[in-house]
């Protein structure tokens, strides 16, 4: 085994307890035992149109394995903007990505934490929040936030570990597509994907 590869798997197995210890302390702040799989990640970030110029928003980077697939998809680091809840992230997302806006925040409060962009829209927005945790009202306001923040059409990229949606169908003026279903991933995961519906 070469060093890389070595330091590879020292790096996934220090990722792997860290997120297990952190699931163990704030069971509610997480929503798996064990990090993203890198297949599910990459299934996440390929809706994201790559160009040097779309700025992307990732919620819940957690130990940074969907941050990874983002940036591979081939956007420019400074153009991805990760909100992490979770205090115990920030410190290696910040090492192992730094040249990402990583921004310790609520990513209810997106606000609070997020520079003003103008006229500029995201082009994708991938969310790890573990919504199933949150009341439905909470997510369906979440989910039109972070709708009126894309480039029209644009879609808000989600994970879930549930049989449905985590955020209902008819319950405001969005679409609601499952992606994928990847069994390759501890949990299994369900893909979902959210885009505004526009009424002439």
């Amino acid at each position: 085994m070469n060093n890389r590869l070595a330091n590879d798997v020292v790096r996934r197995i220090e990722n792997e307890f860290r997120f297990f210890k952190t699931w163990i302390d704030k069971p509610k702040a997480l929503g798996a035992v064990l990090p993203t799989s890198s297949v599910t990640a990459r299934k996440m970030a390929s809706l994201i149109t790559p160009s040097p110029d779309n700025l992307v928003l990732e919620l819940g980077p957690g130990t940074g394995v969907i941050t990874k697939a983002i940036l591979e998809r081939g956007i420019v680091p400074q153009n991805l903007y990760t909100v992490e809840h979770t205090e115990d992230f920030i410190d290696q997302l910040e090492a192992d990505f730094p040249d990402v806006n990583v921004l310790h925040g609520d990513a209810f409060d997106l606000n609070a934490h997020l520079p003003d962009f103008g006229n500029q829209k995201f082009d994708s927005i991938i969310s790890a929040i573990p919504l199933l945790n949150f009341p439905i009202k909470e997510r369906v306001a979440l989910l039109n936030d972070l709708l009126d923040r894309l480039a029209p059409g644009r879609p808000v990229v989600q994970i879930s570990y549930g049989p449905a949606s985590p955020v209902p169908p008819s319950w405001g003026s969005y679409s609601v597509e499952p992606l994928d279903w990847v069994v390759r991933n501890l949990p299994p995961a369900r893909l979902w994907v959210y885009r505004r519906v526009t009424f002439a």
